[in-house]
């Protein structure tokens, strides 16, 4: 494998993530122009509805008064797109361009790209070259291939734990992380598209689950309430955030601002329906904070891509056990005294 490949498409990742946040439910992409081992253009997608990141980078040349591109080279970081959108497809603007070779890492598995993308350049002689640091690939594109492909968000589970292996004591408001650790959580907020908590967390801890702490979007709230046991004071309600509370009992309830009471189908299918309900509102990420009933409730349906764990030195001697889960480490650090690990399913799209 060329090293020069590698170079450039490790730039597109670096690229691609400055557009996190705010551009879902779209991918993260990044592009770069290439020739004679000089950088032409580059880009990212910066905003939903906004230019791709290909346009970008073919529109940086322009502005460089280059128009001819024929000894060039565009590296993608994900498999340009071949469907109109809100722009137009992406392989139609390397084809108009007349961009010789591309490089791209990951396949894009919308319904309608699918190699669709890669294929229509090949048909039209471009030389075409996919799977360049193809892991890092699929995990840059992760979120959306999970949505496009399982018909659901991309869902991230996060809790702290105590260094004895406890989330907190029964019944008891318990601040385990640190100060540090808890800006990281609001920014990871300002990165995901819906955050949950259950009935208990709310009524126990009541937050507000925004991201007060870091620059960026917050999240859609959303909580159970089977019994209709969250009072009108609880932040949750404050109407400051776009907000879903699913209950037994809407008849009783109302819509106001930023408000909105969902039925709850069957109890069974509660995780299900509150899934559908977010990828028919093109949510595509979900952070599930807890509590311990609800974790474990998605642990045993064996739906979560991720997981985020903050361990305390804290020890609390007992209360609830904190899930004990099996993954692939993709990160360990620590922030002062406390050591955030994050772990991926083995079930992750990045392995299919």
């Amino acid at each position: 494998m060329s090293i020069k490949n590698e170079i450039c498409i490790q730039r597109c990742f670096d690229l691609a993530r400055l557009g996190t946040g705010r551009v879902s439910p779209n991918p993260i992409v990044g592009a770069l122009i290439v020739s004679h081992e000089e950088v032409l253009g580059e880009g990212f997608y910066k905003e939903y509805g906004n230019s791709h990141a290909e346009v970008i980078a073919i529109q940086s040349s322009i502005k460089k008064n280059i128009e001819n591109f024929q000894n060039s080279t565009i590296y993608v970081s994900l498999e340009p797109c071949n469907i109109y959108g809100k722009t137009p497809p992406c392989s139609q603007l390397i084809m108009n361009h007349k961009i010789p070779k591309v490089v791209v890492s990951s396949i894009d598995k919308t319904e309608g790209v699918n190699f669709s993308g890669i294929q229509v350049l090949k048909d039209n002689g471009h030389e075409v070259r996919h799977g360049v640091l193809k892991r890092k690939g699929n995990f840059i594109a992760r979120i959306r291939n999970t949505f496009v492909s399982r018909k659901r968000p991309y869902i991230i589970l996060k809790f702290a734990q105590s260094a004895d292996g406890f989330m907190s004591k029964r019944g008891q408001q318990t601040w385990l992380s640190n100060a540090y650790s808890k800006r990281l959580v609001h920014k990871w907020r300002t990165e995901v598209q819906s955050i949950m908590v259950g009935t208990n967390t709310v009524l126990i801890d009541n937050p507000k689950l925004t991201a007060r702490q870091f620059q960026g979007k917050s999240p859609l709230r959303i909580s159970i309430d089977l019994q209709s046991k969250i009072p009108e004071t609880a932040f949750i309600k404050d109407g400051t955030v776009p907000t879903w509370i699913y209950t037994k009992k809407t008849t009783q309830q109302k819509k106001t601002s930023n408000l909105e009471y969902k039925s709850i189908l069957h109890n069974k299918d509660l995780i299900p329906q509150v899934l559908n309900d977010l990828y028919d509102a093109k949510r595509n990420t979900l952070l599930v904070e807890g509590g311990s009933s609800l974790l474990n409730s998605f642990i045993e349906a064996g739906l979560w891509d991720e997981v985020r764990i903050i361990k305390s030195t804290k020890i609390l001697h007992d209360g609830l056990e904190a899930p004990r889960l099996k993954g692939v480490q993709i990160g360990n650090f620590k922030l002062y005294n406390d050591e955030i690990t994050l772990l991926l399913s083995p079930n992750n799209v990045i392995y299919s």
